[in-house]
């Protein structure tokens, strides 16, 4: 199907039945939507000037959810594939700025999001803090001298992203003229409970009980690392920023592993002091926050000040929509795994977390990244359903 491969407007048709994707809006009072054989939706744009994501972060009317995935670049695009055969080094494909813009444009060019991210890890900065790594293929992430001491975080260096990752901030600067405010050109940056767990577990961990053991029996030292990360972080946001990122997101994967009082010292604050140092130099840069099993800390995430919280799927939409309260922002939350299903299951699963989280301020997402082996032709019909729908 070609039609996927150009952004639904007032002049793209999708050959998608209104009847299906718009009969569980019986609350709204839907506009007309595209199709090859009925009308074509008028556009109801309140800023044209900017991308459709930034005007619903913003709480602005838009016409329809926006939508972007998580890791909609990587494994299971056969580009993806190809480029890994010629590149096998995951670094190499994240820290070269031709590469990176490549992957990052590969889903842009198929399915056209409305939020293009940038392809890079969470962990690129950490070279330039002097904690040495490496990501190998089958195993992630591994670190290879993870700290453990107080003279370990004392060897970590400021981050400084102009002399560290200055590939990041050229790829960002060419994505933006690649994109021309088609879409919001999305950064991201690990948060600093997570960054630390990598760093002390040495890699990916099941248990995490060195990072534990250190919070529990050493807390002034992980403390210190943990400021290091925040400084350096909100630092890398600003930096992303300034290059062309229009928006940002912080991963924090592992928050979730730490009890909610264990959460409000040791992750809380330092997300906090992330936002707040950015708000005061950017402070209309719209910052979301992801964090996987994130149900029993819900209510605590507004308080890190960010402009969104990216649900997983773990938690009903409409559940999360209530408890996080009418102003914050949400984004999600279908399950990745949905994606191995049929075509009309992908379908009904997207209308009715539309219709779950609202007509405002919500981006249309997954509740986690893009699983490996998902059927590209299933990702197509996601997106090709999400932008059919109208409010």
């Amino acid at each position: 199907m070609s039609c996927f491969h150009c952004p639904v407007s007032s002049s793209s048709a999708i050959s998608f039945s209104t009847k299906s994707v718009l009969s569980y809006r019986s609350n709204f009072k839907p506009r007309i939507l595209c199709s090859l054989e009925g009308a074509v939706a008028e556009p109801k744009v309140v800023n044209a000037a900017e991308p459709l994501l930034l005007n619903a972060v913003r709480g602005q009317e838009v016409e329809r959810p926006p939508v972007w995935l998580m890791r909609q670049a990587g494994r299971y695009m056969k580009s993806y594939q190809m480029l890994c055969e010629k590149y096998p080094s995951f670094r190499q494909r994240s820290e070269n700025v031709d590469l990176v813009v490549e992957i990052s444009l590969q889903p842009w060019e198929v399915f056209k999001p409305d939020g293009v991210i940038l392809f890079s890890d969470i962990l690129t900065p950490l070279s330039g803090m002097n904690i040495p790594f490496d990501i190998v293929k089958g195993k992630g992430p591994v670190i290879f001298n993870p700290l453990r001491s107080a003279a370990d975080v004392d060897q970590v260096r400021d981050f400084i992203p102009d002399d560290s990752v200055p590939y990041v901030g050229e790829a960002l600067t060419i994505l933006r003229k690649e994109v021309n405010n088609e879409a919001a050109v999305l950064g991201f940056v690990g948060a600093p409970f997570t960054m630390a767990s990598y760093v002390v577990e040495g890699g990916s961990s099941k248990h995490f009980t060195k990072i534990k053991q250190l919070a529990f029996s050493q807390p002034k030292v992980l403390h210190a690392l943990l400021k290091k990360f925040a400084t350096s972080m909100a630092k890398y946001i600003k930096y992303q920023a300034d290059n062309g990122a229009q928006a940002v997101q912080i991963f924090d994967s592992w928050a979730t592993e730490l009890s909610p009082v264990d959460f409000e010292e040791f992750s809380l604050p330092y997300l906090k002091e992330i936002v707040d140092s950015v708000k005061e130099t950017h402070p209309n840069l719209p910052l979301i926050l992801y964090a996987s099993g994130l149900g029993g800390l819900l209510e605590r995430l507004p308080l890190t000040g960010v402009d969104v919280v990216s649900l997983d799927w773990t938690v009903d939409m409409a559940e999360g929509r209530r408890r996080l309260g009418p102003d914050m922002a949400v984004q999600g939350n279908v399950d990745p795994g949905v994606l191995f299903g049929s075509k009309e299951f992908i379908t009904t699963r997207i209308n009715e977390t539309v219709k779950k989280a609202g007509r405002r301020k919500h981006i249309l997402n997954l509740g986690h990244g893009i699983i490996v082996g998902t059927p590209e032709e299933n990702v197509a019909h996601f997106f090709q359903v999400a932008k059919s729908i109208r409010y």
